[in-house]
C-alpha cells in the first residue's frame, strides 16, 4: 500500500490542476465584456455560518443585492477596463505553482487567519520538530509514573525471595536466680545462670517451596509491569493519531482555502463584468465556513497536543507534532504477524500462566505440612562450688547439653483443608486463564473485522471516491461555463471533494489507532 505521503502529495496535485481549470473556466465565462459601473457593491462583511449544513443536505438559496446591506448613497466607481482573461489564468497558474507546499507541523497556508489565540499560544508555547510515533512511545515508557511505580513493585517483591527461603531467627534465653539462697544444687555445685540456644529448622522442602512461591509471583509482577507498558504506548499512540488527523484536516483546510480565495477573486472579477453578485456572497460565505472549521481543528489540534505531553511527560511549554506518514503500509502482513504471536505474547495471559504456577507450588507447600518441623538447642549451665554449696563432691564444672524437638502434624483435618484450598485456586485460576484466552480471541477477531474493514474504506476512497468525485468537479465546472449548472452546484461538488478527503483522513486515523489497539491486545514490544 501507499503511505500517506504519496498520498497526500498527489491530492495537492490534482487541487493545483482543478484550480487551474476553475481560473480558465470562470475567466472563459465572460470573456469581452466590460461595465463602466456597478449598480451595487460588492459586500465585503463577513457571513458567519455556525452549523453549516453537509452536501447532502444544503438547500439552494438566492440572495438578492437587496441582502447586501447597500449603503445610503451610492458609490461612484472608476471605470473598468476590459479583463485579460488569458493573463490572469496564467497569472493564476504561476501563483499555484509558487504557493508553498502545507506542512502537518504547520504550514504557511492559512496561517495568517489563525486570529489572535494562535499567536497567543506561539507566544507561549513552542511547537517541537515532527517526531514518529515510536519515539513518543520510547519518552513515554521510560519515565511514565505508572511504569516506574509498576517495576519497583516488581524490585519489592524480588527481595522477598531471601526473606521467605531463610531459616527463622534462633531464640537465645537466659534464667538466673536472684535470691542466691533459693538458686538450683547440684552435685557439682550452686547454678548460678542457665542460658539457651535454639534454632528451629523447618522440613527442607518447605523453604524451597516459600521460595517458588515467591518467584511466580515476581513473574507476576512482571506481567503487569509488561501490560501497564502496553497500555501507556496504545495511549500515546491514540493521542499522537488524533494529533495527526487534526494536522492532516487543517492542512486540507488550508490548501482548499486557497481554492475559495480564487473562486472569491474570480467570482468578484466575473460581477463586475456583468455576473451574479450572488456567486460572490457564496464564495465569501464558504470562506467563512472554512475559517469556522478552522477554528474548531486547531482546538481540537492543541487538546491533542496537551494529551499527547502529558503522557510523554514533556513541559507545558513544549508542544509535539507529528510526521506526515503514519507507515501503515503492509497491513495484511503486520496482521498476520500479529495473530501467529498472539498467545505467546499476550502479558495477561502470561500473568495468569504465572498465578497457575504460583498456585500450583501453594499446593504443594500445603502438602508438606504433613512433615514435622526440627527444633535444636543447646544449653549452657554456669555452676559454681563456693562454701554456700550443699554437695560434700562439688566440682563446680558446668553444665552443657545439647536437645532436639519437633512439631507434631496431628491435626489432619487442618492440613487437608489446606491442601484442598491451594488445589481449588489452582483451578480457578485455569479457568481464568482460559476465559481470558477466549475473551482474547474474541477482542482479536473484533480488532481484525474492524481493520479490515478501514483498510478497505481507505482503497475505496483513495482510490475511487475521491479521482472520481474531482473529475466530477471539473465536468461541473464546465457546465457552470455552458450556463448549464450554477455557482451553487460547483460549489456543493466542492464541498463533497472536501467531505471526502476529510474522511480518508479520519479513516487513515481511525486504521493506524485499530492497529495500536491490536498491539496492546497481543502484547508483543
Amino acid at each position: 500500500m501507499r503511505g500517506f505521503h504519496s498520498t497526500s502529495t498527489h491530492l495537492t496535485a490534482r487541487r493545483r490542476r482543478l484550480l487551474a481549470i476553475a481560473l480558465a473556466v470562470f475567466s472563459g465565462g465572460c470573456a469581452g465584456k466590460g461595465v463602466s459601473g456597478i449598480e451595487h457593491p460588492i459586500a465585503t462583511h463577513p457571513v458567519s455560518v455556525a452549523n453549516p449544513a453537509p452536501a447532502s443536505m444544503a438547500v439552494q438559496q438566492t440572495v438578492t443585492p437587496a441582502q447586501v446591506n447597500p449603503p445610503q448613497a451610492p458609490i461612484e466607481l472608476a471605470p473598468i477596463e476590459p479583463v485579460d482573461f488569458e493573463s490572469l489564468l496564467q497569472q493564476g497558474e504561476e501563483s499555484i505553482s509558487l504557493a508553498p507546499e502545507v506542512t502537518t507541523a504547520g504550514g504557511p497556508a492559512g496561517d495568517d487567519a489563525t486570529g489572535s489565540s494562535t499567536s497567543a499560544q506561539s507566544e507561549s508555547a513552542q511547537s517541537e520538530s515532527p517526531q514518529s510515533v515510536d519515539h513518543y512511545v520510547s519518552l513515554a515508557l521510560a519515565g511514565h509514573p505508572s511504569i516506574l511505580a509498576a517495576r519497583n513493585r516488581v524490585a519489592a517483591e524480588a527481595n522477598r525471595i531471601e526473606q521467605v527461603s531463610s531459616l527463622p531467627d534462633p531464640t537465645f534465653s537466659n534464667m538466673f536466680w536472684p535470691i542466691h539462697d533459693q538458686s538450683l544444687q547440684t552435685a557439682a555445685g550452686r547454678v548460678g545462670n542457665q542460658m539457651s540456644l535454639s534454632q528451629a529448622i523447618p522440613w527442607p522442602e518447605k523453604l524451597d517451596a516459600k521460595a517458588a512461591v515467591v518467584r511466580r509471583e515476581v513473574q507476576i509482577a512482571r506481567a503487569e509491569v509488561q501490560q501497564i507498558e502496553r497500555e501507556v504506548a496504545e495511549s500515546v499512540r491514540l493521542a499522537y493519531y488524533e494529533l495527526w488527523y487534526a494536522n492532516r484536516s487543517i492542512e486540507i483546510l488550508q490548501a482548499t482555502q486557497e481554492l475559495v480565495d480564487q473562486l472569491t477573486t474570480v467570482a468578484e472579477t466575473r460581477y463586475r463584468a456583468g455576473g451574479t453578485q450572488q456567486d460572490v456572497l457564496r464564495a465569501q460565505l464558504e470562506a467563512d465556513r472554512l475559517e469556522d472549521q478552522l477554528v474548531r481543528l486547531r482546538q481540537q489540534k492543541q487538546a491533542a497536543q496537551a494529551d499527547l505531553a502529558a503522557l510523554v511527560q514533556q513541559p507545558a511549554q513544549l508542544l509535539p507534532e507529528t510526521e506526515a506518514d503514519l507507515g501503515i503500509s503492509n497491513v495484511p502482513g503486520q496482521l498476520d504477524e500479529l495473530i501467529a504471536r498472539a498467545e505467546s505474547c499476550n502479558p495477561k495471559l502470561a500473568g495468569l500462566s504465572w498465578e497457575i504456577e504460583r498456585d500450583r507450588q501453594k499446593q504443594r507447600l500445603a502438602c508438606l505440612q504433613q512433615y514435622p518441623d526440627l527444633q535444636v538447642g543447646l544449653n549452657w549451665g554456669l555452676v559454681n562450688d563456693n562454701t554456700n554449696v550443699l554437695s560434700p563432691v562439688a566440682n563446680g564444672h558446668d553444665q552443657i547439653s545439647f536437645n532436639v524437638g519437633t512439631t507434631l502434624p496431628i491435626w489432619r483435618g487442618k492440613i487437608n483443608a489446606g491442601v484442598r484450598e491451594a488445589a481449588q485456586q489452582t483451578s480457578s485460576s485455569v479457568h481464568r486463564f482460559d476465559a481470558q484466552r477466549n475473551a482474547l480471541y474474541g477482542e482479536l477477531r473484533r480488532i481484525l473485522s474492524q481493520a479490515d474493514a478501514f483498510s478497505q474504506q481507505r482503497e475505496i476512497y483513495k482510490d475511487r471516491m475521491i479521482p472520481r468525485v474531482e473529475d466530477t468537479l471539473t465536468l461541473t465546472i464546465a457546465d457552470y461555463r455552458g450556463k448549464r449548472a450554477d455557482f451553487f452546484t460547483v460549489i456543493e461538488t466542492y464541498r463533497e471533494l472536501l467531505m471526502f478527503e476529510t474522511q480518508l483522513a479520519r479513516i487513515e486515523a481511525s486504521l493506524a489507532g485499530t492497529l495500536a489497539r491490536l498491539h496492546r491486545a497481543v502484547g508483543c514490544p
